[in-house]
């Protein structure tokens, strides 16, 4: 045991998770690349979950940073502040949201827990819908809607939660169901539900679920489910903390892919667009995010030092079209690992889109999830030079894949050819 850890062990939390069986401690990053106090060298294909968008220590990001902080690092929402209005105005024009406002945050936490705050607000319901093997967070309310038992610590919650199919294609009650057939069958199952409650604030949902494997339903699923809200007035959140900012390749917000309805009403973000700094905030139509009748603030959202990391991360991931990068790269690394996948029996499902993919680990010849195997490659691929993530609902067997966004064709292919050698040895 290292002398870090063991003073991270006397001093910290025995429920903060940490990686490996002997824990990394990451000292600096270049690129695409992380090194470690020992100086070994990583290619990253995790980004501290899912946050380095762009690259490690971005020239154009660390520029602004150090420009701003020789200014002012910070001043509170009490004063007018020229980097967050700046942007705030392109999330605001990205969004899709018609007449936006934006209130930023320090995570996606706190940003899913004042989109709550929000529709209850608006809606006058403490009622929420949320999906099966979802993950929206670590604050009380947060951990209340969250529908992944591994990552919510009690039942207790200032809402009353109720859950919706659909999150995850190839589980359930309707996983043999053709696509079509899956999403009328999660309708129905949806307005069923709603005929045995009174009608809930809001829907909230992941486009691609994260934290529970980087799973998703049809694309479509939840243009229908809008359909159906609307019918009732209850309000859709997209939770975009980990799909925005053009990750899954297709499209900017993991929303689009389901945007034969219309932009949601509300939808929260962090992670990437802070390139590492703390952002987090929500885009809701005006009438609902001016529904508050208190006042308030933020002491450190919005925060000088980091819009202006905001404002330069999201300009170079704009100029250099980092998402046709995502779909590109990530099309040629999710059909790579299909076809290895092909040769491997703990392997059930390679799935995801863009830039963001998991491979689902059983005992081979089953359905049963293999937290074991997880856990090895995890090792493997470490002892190789490879940092990935894991998770999902179903015990912690899904491996998850999710490099910065300006990932090389060349870095695909040495990563995958790690992630193969790590697979393969779960058969010797």
């Amino acid at each position: 045991m290292t002398d870090l850890y063991a003073r991270h062990k006397s001093v910290l939390p025995d429920w903060l998770a940490l990686y490996y069986e002997d824990p990394l401690e990451i000292t600096h990053g270049e690129g695409r690349h992380v090194w470690d106090a020992e100086g070994n060298k990583y290619l990253d294909f995790f980004g501290g979950i899912l946050t380095t968008m762009t690259a490690h220590a971005l020239p154009e990001v660390t520029k602004a940073v150090s420009e701003q902080a020789g200014r002012i690092l910070h001043s509170s929402t009490l004063y007018l502040n020229r980097p967050m209005v700046e942007l705030a105005e392109r999330i605001a024009q990205l969004s899709g949201i018609p007449g936006a406002r934006v209130f930023f945050t320090t995570s996606g936490t706190e940003a899913n827990d004042t989109a709550l705050l929000l529709a209850t607000t608006y809606r006058q319901s403490n009622t929420v819908l949320a999906m099966r093997n979802s993950y929206h967070g670590r604050s009380f309310s947060a951990v209340g809607i969250t529908g992944n038992r591994g990552w919510s610590p009690t039942s207790l919650s200032p809402l009353q939660t109720l859950y919706v199919h659909g999150g995850v294609r190839t589980r359930g009650p309707y996983a043999s169901l053709s696509d079509d057939d899956f999403i009328a069958a999660c309708v129905d199952d949806l307005r069923d539900l709603l005929g045995h409650t009174r009608p809930p604030a809001a829907l909230i949902a992941e486009p691609i679920q994260g934290v529970g494997g980087f799973t998703s339903g049809p694309d479509g699923l939840y243009a229908a489910f809008r359909d159906v809200l609307a019918e009732h007035g209850i309000l859709w959140i997209a939770d975009e903390v980990q799909t925005g900012w053009g990750r899954t390749g297709d499209n900017f917000w993991g929303w689009q892919a389901h945007g034969q309805s219309g932009p949601p009403d509300m939808l929260t973000f962090a992670k990437g667009i802070g390139n590492g700094s703390s952002i987090g905030g929500v885009v809701a139509r005006a009438e609902i995010m001016n529904c508050l009748d208190s006042n308030s603030i933020s002491t450190f959202g919005g925060t000088q030092i980091t819009m202006a990391a905001g404002l330069a991360n999201l300009s170079y991931l704009l100029e250099h079209d980092l998402q046709g990068n995502a779909r590109r790269v990530g099309g040629l690394l999710i059909e790579r690992l299909r076809a290895v996948a092909a040769q491997v029996p703990h392997v059930r499902e390679v799935r995801g889109r863009g830039l963001m993919l998991g491979i689902e680990l059983v005992k081979p010849g089953t359905d049963e999830a293999d937290p074991d195997a997880a856990s090895a490659v995890l090792e493997a691929t470490r002892a190789d030079g490879l940092l990935i993530g894991k998770g999902g609902g179903h015990s912690t067997s899904a491996l998850r894949i999710a490099p910065p966004l300006s990932l090389t064709v060349a870095e695909a292919e040495e990563g995958a050819t790690i992630l193969e050698r790590a697979l393969r040895s779960l058969t010797q």
